[in-house]
């Protein structure tokens, strides 16, 4: 640091010929620099300055030592805000000693004012209402509680935090409701109750719609699809196709993606063909029956008996029930042959069996008057003749046949009881069994029935059409028209289901389908708009 030392001249001939040089007279030194070479030497100035600045800044720092001192917690302050920016982006909020939270409040213990520290613990605590309201969303409640906890005690409330704070309490409170529904669910499972609004399967659906992810719900769902899969077996084993195919639409509502649909579709298709088969050998030995001659009997050689076991066969099939109906008109018609000939005891008994079969037909209500009025003109016969109409007596009966024909011409065929046109000329016929007028109007309503249905579809009033086909078979059980009458009336189902898919309303359209299954359920449509249900399921 002090340079070449070679240059300093310390020998006593230096000094002895400095002082020699210094005590010559001026002129002398001149001219002997004239007449020998000058020599020149360099001052070393730059480490004689480096030097002197070392020692006055170590000087400088011994006389400052306290305001140095004070110098270095600004370099820990800086480390610390350094690492705790660090921590906050590799997401260490808080909860170790390391964390960001940590480190901002270290911090701030050093500087109390420090922006960037009070910035730090802000950004904390939104950081941790955000992991508050995502552990609130995967329903992680307890670490939602411990995060939202974090986020209060930085950001010292606000509405934010008590945003979260409500949506976790009612989440919570919903939790523990589903809980309770669960229990429910599983005690209504082991005791078997399936169906209804307390069954297992309404709570357990209850569960999912709260909770879609639920494992619990799932599973009971589950074991619910197993117990129906039992039941349809079972229904299948009792000859109850109707009830299996309910059974399975339920199944296959609750349970779109149940395993075993397949296999169970399969086997009541298996068991429909099976019965099908059997029971239209039944319907075409009844209508041979029926062409023969042979309308009912003791055994089963005969129309009735052969209708009444494709009934067994396929419930609700319209050419049997159409067979039976004109069985019962064979019947009556037998019944009015007897009147005419005045056997009233054989007519009684063939207008009894026919209201087995037919109670509600209208042809079977006419011949009852006619019955009826032909006992008093044998009693008339036999004694005295019977007293004529009072006047009052014919004007209730006119007064009955005026409503009854405002009460058809409104829809009122069989319904409501006492005021419908069937009750109405009936209780006309009642009182004069041979009003004409009543006995017109009577027969007539079947034709007038099937008016009110065709008006009904051409409206789109579905419901209404299917009370005057169900009046229509009441009224003529044999009508020919009524199989043509069920198609039109199915088909106007589909094309509603159809409908109903197109507008994303499924339950809506599951309704549909299944009136059309009734009605008609060997419509190749019914297969297709089922497939479009469940697609948009």
């Amino acid at each position: 640091m002090l340079g070449n030392l070679d240059q300093f001249d310390t020998s006593a001939e230096r000094r002895a010929g400095l002082r020699g040089e210094s005590s010559r007279p001026p002129f002398a030194s001149r001219r002997g620099q004239d007449n020998a070479p000058r020599r020149r030497r360099r001052v070393p100035w730059i480490p004689i300055v480096i030097v002197v600045l070392l020692l006055g800044g170590g000087a400088w720092a011994w006389t400052h030592q306290a305001m140095l001192r004070g110098w270095l917690p600004q370099t820990q302050l800086n480390t610390l805000l350094t690492r705790a920016d660090t921590a906050y982006a590799a997401g260490r909020l808080s909860g170790s000693p390391d964390s960001a939270r940590d480190l901002y409040e270290a911090a701030r213990a050093l500087d109390p004012d420090n922006e960037q520290a009070l910035a730090g613990l802000q950004k904390v605590g939104n950081a941790e209402l955000g992991q508050a309201r995502a552990a609130l969303q995967r329903r992680d409640y307890s670490g939602a509680r411990t995060a939202l906890e974090e986020a209060r005690s930085l950001l010292g409330g606000g509405t934010q935090v008590q945003a979260v704070d409500d949506a976790l309490a009612k989440a919570v409170l919903h939790s523990a409701n589903l809980d309770v529904l669960i229990n429910q669910a599983r005690d209504a499972l082991a005791n078997g109750r399936i169906d209804g609004k307390d069954g297992a399967a309404a709570l357990f659906g209850k569960v999912l719609a709260g909770d879609p992810d639920n494992a619990v719900a799932r599973h009971g769902m589950d074991q619910v699809g197993d117990l129906l899969a039992q039941r349809i077996q079972t229904q299948l084993d009792n000859h109850d196709r109707s009830g299996a195919r309910q059974t399975l639409s339920s199944l296959a509502g609750m349970l779109p993606r149940y395993s075993q649909l397949p296999n169970l579709r399969a086997l009541i298709a298996a068991a429909d063909r099976s019965a099908d088969a059997q029971r239209d050998q039944y319907l075409a030995q009844g209508e041979a029956d029926l062409r023969a001659g042979k309308v009912t009997g003791a055994g089963d050689d005969n129309a009735e008996a052969q209708f009444k076991a494709a009934l067994a066969a396929d419930p609700g099939n319209a050419q049997a029930q159409s067979g039976l109906g004109r069985v019962a008109e064979a019947l009556i018609v037998q019944a009015n042959a007897a009147i005419d000939s005045g056997h009233a005891h054989d007519a009684r008994a063939l207008l009894d069996h026919a209201a087995g079969i037919a109670p509600k037909s209208a042809d079977l209500a006419a011949a009852r008057s006619r019955l009826a009025t032909s006992g008093t003109r044998v009693d008339a016969a036999s004694s005295t003749p019977a007293a004529p109409l009072t006047p009052a007596q014919s004007a209730q009966v006119a007064r009955m046949v005026a409503r009854a024909k405002s009460a058809a011409r409104k829809g009122d065929i069989m319904l409501p009881p006492g005021d419908s046109a069937y009750d109405l000329y009936r209780a006309a016929l009642g009182i004069d069994g041979n009003n004409a007028e009543a006995q017109a109007g009577l027969q007539a309503l079947p034709a007038v029935t099937r008016a009110q249905f065709d008006q009904a579809v051409r409206e789109d009033n579905l419901d209404h059409a299917h009370d005057m086909l169900e009046t229509l078979e009441q009224l003529d059980p044999g009508d020919p028209a009524a199989p043509a009458m069920r198609h039109r009336l199915g088909s106007a189902w589909l094309d509603r289901a159809d409908h109903y898919v197109g507008l994303g309303e499924i339950a809506a359209a599951r309704t549909a389908l299944q009136e059309a299954q009734r009605l008609v359920p060997q419509d190749p449509r019914i297969g297709e708009v089922d497939a479009r249900i469940r697609r948009n399921n």
